[in-house]
């Protein structure tokens, strides 16, 4: 869509949508911290866009729990407590491990093939050192095994909770020697899950991925705090 003069006019929800991503990513790679202000204008001057837009996508990060609205002080990055964490990696672990035991029981070829190929993306995203990098490949890993699994509730619920995931999962792995031994550990899923096609092994294999990564996590929380 152009204006009358024939220069292209950016379009408001797609608009939205730019932001949200882009603000997500940056409280995932903590470049905001927990706690801190996120002012109106400084994020309309980064992202180029309005204040109404901005306004939308932080309402939209709101509903996501990656930002709060405080009295008198306006939105702020959201503060994961450690028992916010807890709650989030029982769940996770729930989730988690039920999804690979379905992928283990239902996954065709091409759900297999897709589940390795996804490893070997997170391998090369992991060879490069780059978090952002990472927790993409890692989310597409999982979007992969939930796939696979046949259950749309579980992928529903996973996408109520992905973005505060996301920011527990950045803090993990940023705990020195974490990205090898997340590695080793998503390997031992794909074995499980889409080699072996063995349910247990799928389910107790994506149970001890999270309890690792939630041990990290809570370490890190309850240190800052």
């Amino acid at each position: 869509m152009t204006q009358a003069g024939g220069s292209p006019r950016r379009i408001a929800a797609p608009l939205r949508q730019e932001v949200v991503e882009g603000l997500r990513a940056a409280i995932v790679a903590a470049e905001f911290a927990p706690g801190e202000r996120l002012y109106e204008n400084a994020l309309c001057e980064r992202f180029a866009v309005s204040r109404t837009v901005v306004r939308e996508a932080l309402r939209q990060l709101e509903t996501e729990g990656l930002v709060s609205m405080v009295a008198h002080r306006g939105p702020v990055v959201a503060v994961l407590t450690p028992e916010d964490a807890r709650d989030l990696y029982e769940l996770r672990a729930a989730l988690e491990g039920t999804a690979g035991a379905l992928f283990a029981e239902r996954a065709g070829d091409d759900e297999r093939q897709a589940l390795e190929a996804a490893l070997a993306e997170v391998e090369a995203a992991f060879a490069t050192g780059d978090i952002t990098l990472e927790l993409a490949a890692k989310d597409r890993f999982y979007e992969t095994l939930f796939a696979g699994s046949g259950n749309r509730a579980i992928t529903a619920t996973v996408r109520g909770i992905k973005a505060r995931v996301q920011v527990l999962r950045g803090l993990s792995l940023r705990t020195e020697g974490r990205a090898a031994v997340s590695l080793q550990e998503l390997r031992d899923i794909v074995q499980a899950a889409a080699v072996a096609a063995d349910p247990e092994a799928a389910r107790q294999a994506c149970e001890a991925h999270v309890r690792n990564a939630g041990v990290l996590a809570l370490a890190a929380l309850e240190a800052s705090a």
